[in-house]
């Protein structure tokens, strides 16, 4: 009951950021699909220490407590992002057709399609480049990259061992080095396009005569797969 004189406080408003999070969001995979995808963006563009959740909150018009709330961390967000973008290389990879395709062409096949996957997704080459960068910290702590990687090294391996089978390539090839080789090969002309076309004059990326360039990395490989 109150006595006249009785001073009333008024209880503070809960922040918003707290509501947000003690709520059970709506269309959590479509919310947290569109969170990694601002993620991308802003951790591609700034790295790990410069990307912002405050501007990722901003790009998905939520807020901080709703992006901990599904990831947990901004590391764990970014974790998340690179499992996403490399899930996404290796499901495009998925769709190249090559069993029916001799090793040689299949083999052309695959480098021509890394190079071209950097190519159209600098995003993802900066990912790289950062969490190199990072010395892999944040990428050991992921249990899905290794599994993620599985099938690309596979799908090497079977076109090498058929083209052994043919004759055609040498003997004791190390799928995860051709691997290596192709990616190598083929980011360069992404992560030193202007430092190396700044001293050599030369048009990288995708600009100049991108057909060239890649037609090049392919022959090396094959080159060397066929041990001439």
């Amino acid at each position: 009951m109150k006595t006249a004189g009785t001073v009333v406080s008024a209880r503070p408003p809960i922040p918003v950021e707290r509501t947000a999070a003690m709520r059970k969001p709506k269309a959590p995979q479509a919310n947290r699909a569109r969170i990694i995808q601002a993620a991308i963006d802003e951790f591609a563009a700034r790295g790990f220490k410069g990307a912002a959740m405050d501007a990722i909150a901003g790009r998905t018009h939520t807020t901080r407590a709703l992006i901990n709330y599904y990831f947990g961390s901004k590391e764990k967000l970014y974790i998340a992002v690179l499992e996403r973008v490399y899930a996404e290389i290796r499901e495009a990879e998925g769709e190249l057709d090559l069993d029916h395709l001799a090793p040689v062409d299949a083999m052309r096949r695959i480098v021509e399609f890394t190079f071209n996957y950097y190519l159209k997704h600098e995003g993802f080459v900066r990912l790289v480049v950062a969490e190199n960068q990072a010395q892999g910290r944040h990428l050991r702590k992921s249990k899905a990259m290794r599994p993620l990687t599985r099938p690309i090294i596979e799908r090497i391996a079977r076109v090498t061992a058929r083209g052994q089978a043919e004759g055609r390539f040498r003997p004791a090839i190390d799928a995860v080095e051709i691997h290596k080789a192709i990616a190598a090969l083929g980011m360069f002309n992404m992560t030193n396009q202007y430092t190396f076309g700044a001293i050599f004059q030369r048009d990288m990326g995708t600009k100049g005569d991108v057909a060239r360039r890649r037609d090049i990395v392919a022959e090396m490989i094959l080159r060397y797969l066929e041990g001439e």
